[in-house]
């Protein structure tokens, strides 16, 4: 899961998206409606949480144009407005959900968990082939009822893995969907993690190596 935070209270933001690495979601951050749209418009991402009073462009105009863009990320306002006309305006601008500061940050996640399942963009929350089930809302894995000890990024790989259903997923697709914007594309963070959840998995292999090409799940 990709999710861009997007607050100008920056400890706060920065605060929040740690908490949300750790729950294996790739979380890229800045502090301004402006820097949020020019994200937006060059990464993919499920989910946005836009605070509604950022400096150089509201989050209600953030909002309004991802809108306009029709790009399936669905969206999470934040503001510190409470009222109900508060609510009713944030959520006819077109957003999915509205959260009021302050907030608990379990409540949060939970959120932007539940909206990135939503559909079109949403998938089964437990996914399961060849006797490995993935249970996200959870966050645990299991291959033929063994528990498996998985970091939060071997987690968000055997993810992308599972949803492709398959297909073969590059390295830089697993870079884009599993890192943040800061990961270097040259590094072999990838092969590691691949490599470590391979062997986490066990026999018989289920996790593939295509070469020059990327990774396969699938017997």
């Amino acid at each position: 899961m990709r999710v861009l935070l997007a607050d100008d209270e920056r400890l706060l933001a920065d605060t929040v998206a740690d908490g949300l690495r750790k729950l294996a979601m790739a979380v890229d951050v800045c502090y301004d409606g402006e820097a949020a749209i020019e994200r937006l418009g060059v990464n993919r991402y499920d989910v946005a949480v836009l605070d509604r009073d950022m400096p150089k462009a509201t989050g209600d105009q953030v909002c309004r144009w991802l809108v306009e863009s029709e790009l399936g990320t669905r969206i999470l306002i934040l503001t510190a407005a409470s009222g109900i006309r508060d609510r009713v305006d944030g959520l006819g601008l077109g957003a999915d959900d509205y959260l009021t500061k302050p907030f608990a940050f379990a409540e949060l996640a939970a959120r932007v968990q539940a909206l990135a399942r939503r559909p079109p963009t949403g998938s089964p929350p437990v996914l399961e082939h060849g006797g490995v089930v993935l249970d996200i809302p959870r966050h645990r894995a299991f291959r033929d009822d063994r528990l498996l000890d998985l970091t939060p990024k071997e987690f968000a790989v055997l993810s992308v893995l599972m949803h492709a259903a398959g297909e073969v997923v590059s390295s830089e697709d697993l870079l884009e969907k599993a890192w943040d914007e800061h990961a270097d594309p040259f590094t072999n963070a990838v092969r590691v993690a691949v490599m470590t959840l391979r062997r986490k998995l066990g026999q018989p292999a289920i996790l593939h190596t295509v070469p020059r090409v990327g990774y396969r799940f699938g017997q």
